[in-house]
């Protein structure tokens, strides 16, 4: 899938989130890249090869104070080569880019993965 077909996906995803939720996400910026470098890999302790989605960097919501400003925004990196080689169609991609920018959304409100696996593991119990 061409880059801005991806981005695309990424903005929808964004979209779709809960207004509530939209209202409260400020400073940060969603960017799409290739893959993670090593240094993402070595950062969060991921074996070399295993799949790394995307990465939330910066200080989650619940932990800025009264004086949280002036800084550069938060980041998500949505990464594209590892959705795409873990989904064999488009459909497939479009959901799990869905799961990702929602997941690192939930970073971005202080949540920890072992409490977004959780949740995540509700959500498709439910589907079933």
């Amino acid at each position: 899938m061409d880059k801005k077909k991806f981005e695309g996906l990424v903005e929808d995803a964004l979209d779709k989130l809960p207004e509530e939720f939209q209202e409260l996400v400020d400073n940060v910026t969603v960017i799409v890249e290739d893959r993670p470098s090593r240094e993402v890999y070595e950062r969060t302790g991921s074996p070399p090869f295993s799949y790394i989605f995307g990465l939330y960097h910066g200080v989650p919501y619940k932990h800025r104070g009264p004086f949280y400003g002036n800084l550069p925004p938060d980041v998500i990196v949505i990464y594209q080569e590892p959705i795409e080689r873990f989904c064999s169609s488009e459909k497939e991609i479009r959901e799990k880019v869905t799961e990702v920018v929602k997941h690192e959304i939930g970073h971005y409100f202080g949540m920890k993965d072992p409490e977004l696996k959780e949740i995540e593991s509700l959500k498709h119990a439910r589907k079933k």
